[in-house]
This record gives C-alpha cells, structure tokens and sequence, in this order.
C-alpha cells in the first residue's frame, strides 16, 4: 500500500513540474510581449489626449450641438465595441470586460467585437453583430481601425445607430488593469470646455466630418494597444501565481513522499528485526 501510495504522490509531483515548465514560459513570453505592447500603448497616449481634446472644444460650439454627430436617433440601437483577448490564461482579464458589457447593455445593444475571445463570447450567445469578422486584437492595425469607422459613422448618420460605446481594458501597471467604458458617439462636451466658445475657420461641418472619423479610428486604435498591453500584463500575473502554487504543490507533496519513504523503511526495519527475534 504504501509502495502504491509512493508512485502515485512520484507521478503526481511529474505532473505538477510539467504544468510548472509550461506555466513558466508562457510568463516568459508574456514578458517579453509585454515590453513592447507597453511602449506602444503609452506612445499612443499622446496622441488620443490632444484629438480628445480637440473634440471636447469642438463639442462645446453651437454647430456641433446641432450636428448629426451631436444627436441620438431615437430608432436606432446602441454599439457597444467590445475589445477582449485573443486568449484565455490571463486570470481575469476577460470576464471582467464581459461582465462591464453586461451591465451596461439592456438587451438591445449591437456589437463589434474585437480579439478572439470578445468574438467566440457573443457569437455563443447569438448577439447581435455589426459585422461578422474575426478580429484578432494583437494583429489590429490603424487602416483596420479606419475602415470600422467609416462603417459605424455610416451606420449612426443612418439612423441604426443610437450611441456608440467603447469599452476596453486601461492598462495602469504591471499589475493594474481597468475595465472601462468611454461614450464615442453622440459628441458630447464636458463642463470645463461649456465655457469656450471657439471659432474656427471654415465650415463647422466639415471640421466634423474629418475629426469624428480621426477620433473614433484613433480610440479604437489607442484602446486595442491598451487592451493588448493589459492582456500581456493580467496572462504574466496569472502565470507568476500559477508558478508560485505549484511550487507549494510540489513541496507540499514531497513532504508526504518522504513520510510515505520514511514509513516503508520503518515497516522494513520493524520486519528484519522481528524475523531476527524469531530465530
């Protein structure tokens, strides 16, 4: 029995180290992407903080308020855009920006989903999509981002769309990540810009035409290389905890391996002296 009890506790201690040796490189390679995904999030920030705030002023004047682009069309339905991982494995990360989505849809909104995950997620519950393409997050570049607004402008000026939401994981620190929602669409101004009141040469509508486009294609841009970096983030935690468990596994079995060891010798040395007692 307990030579029984020695192999299974030797096979399961096998077992944990290979999930360990696995664990332990995809913290590896999440650490390695992470680098790069950081630097490219934070060097989007720049340029999404000056267009922001090129619209909040924009958004304050009396033309924009009246402007297609500052109104909700009654009929039409939200879009809530949805950007997930690409991959499961990172703790978290993914379940919290479905659980944001579902708090914020009343069981009317249409989707753009946006990385692997996002996409296997409302295809299994049969929402509704705006378009039926699998985008994968990491591999997003900005001429994909452009042609998703031309579609979700045409859509809003149309009337299907109501409102537009963004919703999407900030990256903060190696370990702070943020679910968050940000409204694209009707523009809206804040109460620190109501007080401009700016003028800018040429026609109003215009100016709107080329900026909305630029600012919806440039947030989803700077939000996917936040996503992508808080991906990378949450999957090196998750693999860095995982480690660390099956460390205390392997420790944890061992000691009963050596008790187990310690108890066939004694049963041992018990026998031999015995058998000399009887002789």
């Amino acid at each position: 029995m307990a030579g029984a009890s020695m192999n299974d506790i030797k096979s399961r201690i096998k077992s944990v180290n290979g999930t360990m040796q696995i664990t332990k490189a995809m913290e590896l390679v999440a650490t390695s992407k992470l680098r790069h995904a950081k630097e490219t999030a934070e060097g989007a920030r720049p340029y999404m903080a000056a267009l922001t705030e090129v619209m909040k002023r924009l958004a304050s004047t009396a033309e924009a308020k009246e402007s297609p682009f500052g109104k909700a069309t009654a009929e039409g339905r939200p879009l809530y855009i949805v950007i997930a991982g690409d991959r499961g494995l990172a703790g978290g990360f993914n379940s919290n920006i479905f659980k944001l989505a579902k708090s914020l849809d009343k069981g009317e909104g249409v989707y753009l989903p946006i990385g692997k995950k996002a996409y296997e997620y409302f295809k299994r519950r049969q929402k509704e999509l705006l378009c039926d393409e699998l985008l994968i997050s990491a591999a997003v570049a900005h001429s994909d981002c452009e042609r998703l607004s031309s579609l979700i402008i045409q859509k809003f000026l149309e009337g299907e769309i109501s409102e537009v939401t963004l919703i999407y994981t900030k990256f903060l620190s190696m370990l702070t990540q943020a679910p968050t929602a940000v409204k694209l669409l009707p523009i809206s101004a804040d109460e620190s810009s109501q007080k401009d009141d700016p003028i800018y040469e040429g026609d109003p509508e215009e100016i709107l035409g080329e900026v909305v486009p630029l600012f919806i294609s440039g947030s989803v841009f700077a939000a996917v290389r936040e996503s992508v970096a808080s991906e990378c983030a949450a999957r090196r935690s998750a693999m860095s905890s995982a480690n660390k468990n099956a460390e205390e596994m392997i420790d944890t079995l061992m000691l009963k391996y050596n008790r187990a060891r310690q108890a066939v010798i004694t049963q041992e040395i018990t026998e031999i002296v015995s058998g000399a007692e009887a002789l």
